[in-house]
């Protein structure tokens, strides 16, 4: 996606302007430390280019931008819960619309934040009130931080991911460290498994590490570059790739889209929506991600 041709609906600042792009609005960064970009609905951030360099975020060529199906790449917004524990898979807000509450900026960089508020939709798949915002921190490196609060009058429990898709040359040319030894492997019926300090990919990947450093480095050895991921808030790591084998089944990834995505999450990871987080009224929780090259 090439954010400086879209054409702008709202200009906000000498840096935020409101594009369009299918039937998504995109919330455009343009600053001399970065170009970046984040969709409205689901509060997605779909590019972070520091100047320079290539894109750290890989978005699908074949992504339908209709309004209402969660984006392919990215990073989706998985809440209030991740995987497939409960329906819709990976929650409600990767679908919603969110709101843009806030954006400024200085010679470091520009922050936005969005928020997500319940509705009538979202009261009637998680009966729960609760007040949703994430912030985006778009300089010489991304920071987004997902900030949950309860506004209940009731304890609820939740999980959730940011689940990023980072733009690589090659999958065979990729090389992980930092995740940790013990993974649950979903190819294996979530067998619980241990692994080497290394990682490189042959074949499909869906793994919830459960001890990862507190940096996940990731080595492209054709763009001669290492990508640092520092997650906090999380209880794991989960890294995904598809294969081809999948990636022939989605209607979203171009059948080879699998050759130059590799996903590295920030995760509350939770086998039962009951074994997730539990918030107090006015309690919050933040999961955050930072990713620089």
């Amino acid at each position: 996606m090439n954010l400086s041709q879209l054409p702008a609906i709202a200009v906000l600042s000498d840096n935020v302007t409101i594009v369009q792009h299918g039937e998504v609005k995109i919330v455009r960064v343009m600053h001399d430390k970065a170009v970046a970009g984040i969709s409205l609905l689901g509060g997605h951030v779909v590019s972070y280019q520091p100047t320079g360099q290539e894109d750290l975020i890989w978005m699908s060529k074949a992504a339908i931008f209709d309004g209402e199906k969660a984006l392919r790449g990215g990073i989706p917004v998985c809440w209030p819960w991740f995987g497939r524990i409960a329906n819709p898979a990976h929650g409600f807000a990767r679908s919603k619309e969110w709101e843009l509450v806030e954006h400024r900026e200085n010679e470091h960089g520009v922050i936005v934040e969005l928020a997500l508020f319940p509705s009538e939709d979202t009261l009637s798949i998680w009966p729960h009130l609760f007040d949703l915002r994430l912030v985006m921190e778009v300089g010489d490196e991304l920071k987004v931080t997902l900030k949950v609060r309860n506004i209940d009058d009731h304890a609820w429990t939740f999980s959730g991911a940011l689940h990023t898709y980072l733009n690589i040359s090659e999958i065979t040319q990729m090389q992980a460290t930092g995740m940790g030894a013990e993974y649950i492997d979903g190819l294996q019926d979530n067998k619980v498994c241990q692994g080497g300090d290394t990682l490189e990919l042959t074949a499909g990947i869906d793994r919830v590490y459960t001890q990862p450093e507190a940096v996940i480095k990731v080595e492209d050895k054709v763009l001669d570059r290492t990508l640092h991921i520092t997650n906090s808030g999380h209880n794991s790591a989960v890294l995904w790739n598809p294969w081809i084998e999948v990636a022939t089944d989605m209607a979203d990834m171009e059948n080879d889209g699998y050759k130059t995505m590799f996903c590295v999450e920030s995760t509350i990871h939770a086998p039962t929506i009951d074994d997730g987080i539990t918030l107090q009224p006015n309690e919050t929780h933040e999961l955050s991600t930072i990713i620089s090259a």
